[in-house]
């Protein structure tokens, strides 16, 4: 195809164009509040993570950050919004395993996790743990498979949502023990764990922050903490190793991301406000209070976010589709 000569001029003007306005834009960044999609109920793991980082992020940036709780299908409606948001760095999606990873093996997104999002930043990452409710009769994870098996299909166990990790994890426990659980969603942890203080559901694989208050106060009992060492915030539980079910390992992790097109600026200036509110004492007392972990200062690059993502996509998409599982 011929381009005539202002056709020509009159492409180089716009992209010029363009270009000079991201970067107005990227050197202005920001001047409002930015509003962080959590993609699950106010209350679950993802809501405090993102509650704890914004009240800390807001005094680098200058800016408040608004979070915004949106559930339902494991998360995939708060992304897809965000997918949909404008690339001006106002709009950030709080992502994890579920969001970024399983979703794509266990729906038909209209977005692409990967192609259609910026990483900005590794935030923290946990073990998971298995608890049941209170009153039910086995002592310890040994006791609880023998009583599973000697109740098929009567168990239930809750979870943060079809396809969650609580939910996969719930998966690969009777795979591995050879017993059979009922499946019950919810549309987030802390609904779920709600039931599971009711004593409306039996049992839950899940974050220890939504674990760690109820077992303090003996709301709940707790089997196993699905790690390779034992948790400092509850040293008494053992590994699921110890406990009697050795490589049983299942851990969680949180991102940032942006709509795909974002400046490159703008995410440098995400990320900083990001890994100075890592930094902050403060900041980490309080998640590790809640048994996260922090990942090291070079993991906290959006490359770094990008390859951990493409590594668990390859991970487990052929996982869950062996296991036929669909979000709901």
């Amino acid at each position: 195809m011929t381009v005539s000569r202002r056709s020509f001029f009159a492409l180089t003007a716009n992209a010029a164009l363009m270009a000079a306005s991201s970067i107005a834009q990227a050197e202005g960044y920001p001047t409002r509040p930015i509003t962080l999609i959590v993609p699950y109920s106010a209350g679950g793991p993802a809501d405090t993570v993102g509650r704890v980082l914004a009240e800390r992020m807001r005094a680098w940036l200058g800016q408040p950050i608004v979070i915004e709780n949106v559930g339902g299908a494991n998360g995939s409606i708060a992304v897809g919004r965000v997918a949909r948001a404008a690339s001006d760095g106002y709009t950030v999606s709080l992502g994890l395993w579920n969001t970024h990873v399983s979703n794509s093996a266990l729906y038909d997104l209209k977005y692409d996790v990967v192609n259609d999002f910026e990483p900005v930043a590794l935030l923290a990452s946990f073990s998971s743990m298995i608890v049941a409710r209170k009153d039910l009769p086995a002592k310890d994870l040994k006791e609880l498979i023998e009583w599973l098996k000697a109740n098929p299909s009567k168990a239930t166990q809750g979870s943060a949502g079809a396809g969650s990790m609580g939910h996969l994890a719930g998966v690969h426990f009777q795979n591995s023990t050879g017993t059979h659980i009922l499946h019950v969603p919810y549309r987030g942890s802390a609904p779920a764990m709600q039931d599971l203080l009711a004593g409306h559901i039996d049992a839950m694989i899940d974050a220890p922050v939504m674990i760690l208050p109820h077992l303090r106060d003996g709301s709940i009992k707790a089997y196993a903490v699905l790690a390779k060492s034992r948790l400092v915030q509850a040293p008494d539980v053992p590994t699921g190793d110890e406990a009697g079910l050795p490589g049983f390992h299942v851990s969680n992790w949180f991102g940032f991301w942006v709509p795909r097109g974002t400046a490159t600026d703008i995410i440098g200036k995400l990320n900083a406000a990001t890994v100075d509110s890592l930094a902050d004492p403060n900041v980490r007392k309080k998640l590790a209070d809640l048994g996260y972990e922090i990942p090291p200062r070079e993991q906290q690059t959006p490359e770094a976010l990008a390859a951990l993502q493409k590594a668990e996509i390859e991970k487990w998409a052929p996982i869950i589709k062996s296991a036929h599982i669909k979000g709901d």
